[in-house]
């Protein structure tokens, strides 16, 4: 019989609680992430299984093999990607316009007392106000062309990221202005070195909500006054009682949500190092 050699055992030993360290250390990690993924499949399970057992009528909804076999039809023949370039052209042209408008809008508006005095009137009556309402003028307007839809976008997309933007420069902490005056920084360098750097993450969490109501506002301009896009898919297919297509195009916009928020929640992580800290820190 073999002798085993001391130094291997307790190494072998030694290396055991070390893995399970390891394996604890990716749960912990990822525990969030694995939780989502189990409940979303939950989810999904639980739907498959009522649809093949009857129990949801087709002509009011659908289930997940037949919207995954119609999503798989949609790219075959060309039609989806059509519609989601379309709604991609839209959302994209609005929503880069309402940032460029609100960024600078916001930044001003919040650094001067008198400006903000102005419009701040104007801002509270169309956050408040329901948009919707307005959306046949619009079309009016702009047409029932590109125009139309890129203005709904711009203006669901700009108040959350001028509010937010707004907020940021507001909300400079006192210490940080008394501190840069007292070491005789101008307007110039103060703005650029404590004011900008403060309200970058208040401009991204501005972006990240104006991602979310950019996608509404595309979708809701597609469905009042259009012959293309995912808003007229989701309409039309309703319109025709044709739920698996209805849920597709809404599935993909809700994908490209969670993808486009995800992103903007990223980049908010990255920039938040660029908040000054407290002075008394």
């Amino acid at each position: 019989m073999n002798a085993v050699d001391p130094g291997m055992a307790a190494a072998a030993a030694g290396a055991r609680p070390l893995l399970r360290a390891r394996r604890r250390s990716f749960f912990d990690k990822n525990r969030n992430t694995l939780v989502g993924f189990a409940s979303v499949a939950a989810t999904l399970a639980l739907w498959e299984a009522c649809w093949q057992g009857g129990l949801i009528p087709p002509l009011f909804f659908s289930g997940p093999s037949a919207i995954a076999v119609r999503f798989v039809e949609l790219i075959a023949d060309g039609t989806l990607a059509k519609h989601a370039a379309y709604s991609g052209k839209n959302f994209i042209i609005g929503f880069v316009l309402a940032v460029i408008v609100a960024v600078p809008l916001g930044v001003v508006l919040g650094w001067y007392r008198l400006a903000l005095a102005a419009f701040d009137p104007l801002i509270n009556a169309l956050y408040a106000m329901p948009r919707i309402a307005l959306y046949p003028l619009f079309i009016i307007w702009f047409g029932i062309g590109i125009g139309s839809k890129i203005f709904i976008v711009f203006l669901s997309a700009v108040l959350p990221i001028l509010i937010n933007t707004l907020a940021g420069v507001r909300n400079i902490d006192a210490d940080l202005l008394k501190a840069a005056r007292a070491f005789c920084a101008t307007d110039r360098q103060i703005f650029t070195s404590v004011a900008l750097p403060y309200s970058v993450p208040f401009i991204l969490t501005g972006i990240r909500q104006g991602v979310a109501h950019g996608l509404i506002g595309v979708i809701v301009g597609e469905i009042f006054a259009g012959s293309e896009g995912l808003g007229f898919m989701i309409s039309y297919a309703g319109q025709l009682f044709q739920t698996d297509t209805l849920l597709v195009g809404v599935l993909v916009t809700a994908t490209a949500g969670i993808v486009l928020t995800a992103l903007a929640a990223r980049l908010q992580r990255y920039f938040q190092r660029w908040k000054p800290e407290h002075v008394g820190n």
